[in-house]
């Protein structure tokens, strides 16, 4: 009788107090790295392909995801990028509520209209930004991102070392995930549901 007076009292518990953490840890409910509560995006003032001066003020209601990288990179950029259009294509008519923000970190080369037709190719939703170094240098500062250049054979042939990671935020404004590059579509998905139903 004792027994099942503390199975429901512990049932009420959880369900009015949300106290199921006194039961031990459950499943996580992201696949990227939970980072609420850190503070990013703040100084991201960067213009879009077409000139329009941006931030992440202009998403408010949708998730947003940011990145950095440059066309010219052969390995990671065009991969994640690859990655986040196949998960918008899973989310279906949910895609008009995520926007994803690719934040060129090679401004020299990557002019506005090479940027533009660099992320649209991969999903037409998706916005290039660019400033001058001093502006996004800024915005590195505040994600606390990491970009170097690397000598080529040629002035124009380098390469850029960046951090891969995209930043993603939820309809409030406030920084939620961090997803590392490598993460499935189908895992992105299904962390950009969670983040739409909260």
């Amino acid at each position: 009788m004792r027994a099942a007076a503390a199975a429901a009292l512990c049932g009420l518990l959880v369900t009015v107090c949300g106290c199921d953490k006194l039961l031990g840890p459950g499943k996580p409910l992201f696949h990227g790295t939970d980072v609420t509560g850190m503070e990013a995006g703040q100084s991201l003032r960067l213009d879009d392909t077409a000139g329009k001066p941006r931030t992440l003020a202009d998403f408010r209601g949708e998730v947003v995801a940011v990145t950095f990288g440059y066309t010219e990179c052969p390995d990671v950029c065009p991969t994640t990028l690859h990655d986040w259009a196949q998960a918008m294509k899973r989310l279906g008519a949910d895609a008009s509520r995520v926007q994803f923000l690719f934040v060129t970190v090679d401004p020299a080369r990557d002019t506005p209209e090479r940027l533009g037709e660099y992320v649209k190719a991969f999903d037409p939703r998706f916005v290039g930004l660019r400033g001058d170094e001093k502006a996004i240098d800024a915005v590195k500062q505040d994600f606390h991102v990491y970009s170097e250049e690397r000598p080529g054979k040629t002035p124009d042939s380098y390469t850029v070392d960046h951090s891969s990671q995209v930043f993603v935020f939820d309809p409030a404004g406030r920084l939620r995930l961090v997803e590392p590059a490598g993460t499935s579509p189908g895992d992105i998905a299904s962390d950009l549901r969670a983040l739409l139903a909260s």
